[in-house]
């Protein structure tokens, strides 16, 4: 796989596959860890307002003298800000925040079914990227049936992100995203790192490449389709992810990733249960 492989959105767009991801960094270390990645040749920065660190990510971009139209930029809406005209000056708040005229993609974070916001808000970014500030649109921990509501709008998501790793493999909802042609993203596609990492299949598939269990997994999500952003604060776990990309698995080892998934693989928030 060569690196950097893009991949085509339904906007005509295209997308960096592999990224970094910025969850859970303070905004001083996200500035280093993001001038790192983009260092090593990451162009992709997932961020979020939630995250408080757009500041941060924004700096690196700043200094890193890297011409803008080489990155990608992520951000998302939190769900405070959901409905109409919150979404029109949350990603004003965002793009000051970054220090950027537009992002390449902008994300509603959590459907929050019980809400009900999320078509409203939908309209909105249909403006914003109407607007220019927002290249491409897409969601987050929707639900299926939030997810066809929104495709039903007849302005189709670019991407879905969700959880997704080899205990969670998300099979049915990564295959209606590939229906309504929209990508499928992976947050914490390492899973959280304790288990997978630790286990015996992934070890000795990386065995095999004489590679990291973690470089492993990147090189399946990139091997089945998805868009992923390992996260790291260590320069040397970053340039190990971005290496992951020379791995190469045979047909028999995805499987046997694939079969790694489970019912309980959940970790984080069930989207049909998240609505604060």
């Amino acid at each position: 796989m060569s690196k950097n492989q893009t991949l085509q959105l339904n906007d005509g767009h295209s997308i960096p596959q592999l990224g970094f991801g910025v969850w859970q960094v303070e905004s001083d270390v996200a500035e280093d860890v993001v001038a790192k990645a983009l260092q090593v040749g990451f162009r992709h920065i997932d961020t979020a307002e939630i995250y408080g660190n757009e500041e941060g990510v924004g700096r690196a971009i700043a200094k890193s003298g890297i011409p803008r139209e080489q990155l990608f930029v992520t951000t998302k809406l939190w769900n405070d800000n959901q409905g109409h005209d919150s979404a029109l000056h949350a990603i004003d708040a965002s793009l000051e925040r970054l220090g950027l005229d537009y992002v390449d993609l902008y994300l509603i974070h959590w459907s929050q079914p019980e809400k009900g916001k999320y078509l409203e808000t939908w309209k909105a970014f249909q403006e914003i990227k109407d607007s220019g500030k927002a290249r491409s649109i897409g969601v987050s921990n929707f639900t299926p049936k939030a997810l066809q509501d929104v495709v039903d709008t007849g302005v189709v998501p670019a991407v879905h992100q969700i959880e997704l790793h080899p205990s969670f493999n998300q099979q049915h909802m990564r295959e209606m995203d590939a229906r309504n042609g929209i990508l499928t993203e992976a947050w914490s596609p390492l899973g959280q790192g304790k288990e997978e990492l630790q286990d015996e299949t992934i070890g000795r598939i990386a065995e095999a490449h004489r590679a990291t269990p973690a470089q492993v997994i990147i090189a399946w999500h990139l091997a089945i389709g998805n868009v992923v952003f390992p996260k790291s604060v260590t320069p040397e776990r970053i340039q190990q992810n971005w290496d992951a990309q020379q791995v190469t698995l045979t047909a028999e080892e995805i499987e046997e990733i694939n079969g790694l998934t489970r019912e309980d693989g959940r970790l984080g928030s069930d989207p049909a249960d998240f609505n604060d």
